[in-house]
């Protein structure tokens, strides 16, 4: 049965297959025939040598490395702590029965129709639920970004801080009880032969006038200029309530006190135009012309076209069309971005404070020290009394309704025709017509390189009110025509009183003083004697 099967079993055909290891396989068990006495130094020295080997394929971790890897650990747990945060607020707070959700669902839903229109800027595809969170953090970790970096940078020029001065401003009394400040420059009321009302612009005070203005050129024309601090600036009282009425009114009593009797000329420079407008409106009787340079209107007129509404949003800056926005919707928040510009105590910039751009013109010029000497000190006096409320208030009036439009200042035939008879006898007589709007001169200068006026406004100007001049001038900005420019001063009283006639003369008639119109009547009744 040997032979048959052969010599050799299984075992050693598998044995031969393989090195010898010198185990023995026989039918019961396995014996070590040839295995090598266990040597414990020759094991350890292996050992080591096995470690020196693998320390060599693997260098150590860096520092840089070790870092990384606890960031990215501890940046899951963050993650991970923030779903399970956010999975309680869902299932505790944020529940339609929750004590939260009853108390500020309300509140939280109005606010967020009202800020809806804030989702047309997101990409189509973006979730606002998702995307808004997200925007918020970045603009978060920007804002930390730029104040460690402003705070190291050792390059910026230092910041002036806003001085308060002592009070020096002459006040009247107005009939309500408030007082209101002003400032008078030229030759004295005796000698006035033109008396100029002018109220300031937006973050401006009775210190600006005409900027620049000299005192001989005012002499030469024999001009008063009269510069008032409006309500809540510099030194004059708040008021309680004040719109556009109000304001011409302050204009006219103030008029009155300091010895306007006959009309007066009323000038208004960029946002202390809307005042100038107001006393046309309200006070005609009173207002001899009006002088208006970059003039602003409001800029949601109902009565504007389509071309001049998207002039004027198109052409204005982000910063200048939100703060329209917030003056008419959420004008509460105008307060945040005041106490960090203008409010903050530290000067600034004018075209940030007023988020405006400049022309070349306007960049030369403020870049100079003696506008930067006369901006600091201007916003200083309107700054005075650390409020915000006359600067919000100021803010609304110009983009709510002013009770009026531009086009009601045109002159034009009013009649009165309650029926068919009178109306019948109207188209056959003009005795129950009359001439309605601002009968006197309206001037108006606009610089063709001014930034912070959109032509939109300028265009809608000259449709609504015809009549009026418009003077515009090239290369000229905001600024470059009527801050401290003796040759444009001399243009703007050429233009309202002609030729320069220096003040009135005294008469020697028993030490009164004539008027213009007593000089006139004087020199007609000598013509006639003579005759």
């Amino acid at each position: 049965m040997a032979e048959v099967r052969g010599a050799n079993t299984w075992r050693e055909e598998l044995a031969s297959l393989v090195e010898d290891t010198g185990i023995l396989y026989t039918g019961e068990a396995a014996t070590f025939s040839s295995l090598p006495p266990f040597n414990p130094e020759k094991s350890t020295a292996m050992a080591a040598a096995v470690s020196e080997t693998d320390h060599e394929t693997e260098p150590p971790e860096t520092l840089k490395e070790q870092v990384t890897e606890f960031l990215k650990s501890w940046g899951e747990m963050v993650l991970e702590l923030g779903r399970g945060c956010r999975d309680i607020l869902q299932q505790t707070v944020v529940t339609e029965d929750s004590f939260v959700v009853q108390k500020l669902g309300g509140p939280v839903a109005r606010v967020s129709s009202r800020l809806r229109f804030l989702n047309e800027f997101l990409p189509e595809d973006r979730d606002p639920v998702h995307a808004w969170p997200v925007i918020f953090f970045v603009f978060i970790l920007a804002l930390s970004a730029l104040n460690l970096n402003g705070g190291h940078d050792g390059l910026a020029p230092a910041v002036k801080k806003v001085l308060i001065h002592p009070p020096s401003a002459s006040r009247i009394q107005l009939p309500d009880g408030r007082h209101l400040a002003y400032r008078e420059i030229g030759v004295p009321a005796d000698k006035a032969r033109f008396s100029l009302m002018a109220p300031h612009s937006f973050l401006s005070s009775r210190l600006a006038g005409i900027p620049g203005v000299k005192i001989p050129l005012l002499e030469e024309f024999g001009v008063r200029l009269v510069s008032y601090d409006l309500p809540g600036f510099g030194e004059s009282d708040p008021h309680p309530s004040r719109n556009l009425n109000s304001s011409a009114f302050d204009m006219l009593h103030l008029a009155d006190a300091v010895g306007v009797d006959d009309k007066f000329w009323v000038l208004g420079y960029s946002g202390g135009s809307i005042h100038a407008w107001a006393a046309l409106r309200y006070v005609p009787h009173r207002i001899a012309g009006a002088a208006v340079v970059a003039p602003m209107i409001n800029p949601y007129e109902p009565s504007m076209t389509k071309e001049e509404m998207r002039s004027i949003w198109g052409e204005s800056l982000p910063r200048r069309k939100l703060m329209y926005y917030l003056a008419r919707r959420l004008p509460k928040l105008l307060s945040f971005f005041y106490r960090r510009s203008f409010l903050s105590g530290k000067h600034g910039r004018v075209e940030k404070l007023m988020s405006v751009s400049l022309g070349r013109r306007d960049e030369i010029l403020t870049e100079g020290a003696t506008f930067e000497d006369f901006w600091h000190r201007d916003v200083e006096e309107s700054v005075r009394q650390g409020n915000t409320k006359p600067f919000i208030e100021e803010a609304i009036l110009q983009v709510s309704n002013w009770g009026f439009s531009l086009a009601d200042l045109q002159v034009q035939r009013k009649c009165y025709r309650n029926g068919i008879f009178p109306w019948l006898k109207s188209l056959y007589s003009l005795a129950e017509c009359e001439l309605a709007g601002f009968l006197g001169p309206i001037h108006i200068w606009q610089g063709m390189d001014d930034q912070a006026v959109p032509q939109g406004m300028i265009d809608h100007i000259s449709r609504v009110l015809p009549g009026a001049t418009m003077h515009k001038l090239p290369n000229e900005g905001h600024f470059s025509f009527f801050f401290f420019c003796d040759e444009c001063h001399r243009q703007i009283f050429s233009t309202l009183f002609g030729s320069p006639q220096g003040p009135l003369e005294q008469a020697t008639n028993g030490g009164e003083i004539l008027s213009e119109g007593d000089m006139e009547e004087q020199s007609l009744a000598t013509d006639s004697t003579n005759k």
